[in-house]
């Protein structure tokens, strides 16, 4: 009987690993376009021991590196110099919060990414004094504005 249920139990498991060896390889190096290896050429040699979702990932990054324009390409370099110099305590809580705007609802990403471009679209002086205005005031003074700005939202103003 002992036997039987351990020939039962090691059926269960090896039938339950199955899939994960189907997951197994994610995509070969040489299945990459020459682009996407010469721009992902640094993991070449440790490419086959990525997750597959990394791989992935870094394809798909490759592929955005490809399409863009020489100006896009050095204002991404800039953005990746500054994002290295910042302190750790200051990459994790920019981490943070867009792990938590990727987790609301699509019209409300929508309607934050929104705004960000009317306030970039505003002359410098304009969004500087926005700026000091939402410095100056206390936490209480910001949450009245917030809930003053869902109500308004609420009325189609």
């Amino acid at each position: 009987m002992n036997r039987h249920l351990g020939t039962f139990m090691l059926c269960i498991f090896l039938l339950a690993a199955v899939p994960a060896w189907g997951e197994g390889g994610g995509i070969p190096w040489g299945s990459l376009s020459s682009d996407e290896q010469q721009v992902l050429r640094p993991l070449a040699d440790r490419w086959d021991q990525l997750q597959p979702d990394r791989q992935e990932r870094l394809q798909k990054g490759a592929d955005r590196w490809i399409k863009m324009s020489p100006d896009e390409r050095s204002q991404t370099r800039q953005r990746f110099e500054r994002w290295k110099q910042l302190p750790p305590e200051k990459r994790e809580l920019i981490r943070n919060r867009y792990r938590e705007f990727r987790s609301l609802p699509r019209e409300e990403q929508e309607r934050i990414r929104g705004r960000y471009q009317w306030f970039h679209s505003l002359p410098p002086q304009e969004r500087r004094a926005l700026r000091e205005r939402w410095q100056r005031m206390t936490p209480a003074e910001r949450r009245s504005f917030r809930e003053n700005a869902r109500i308004r939202r609420g009325r189609g103003e």
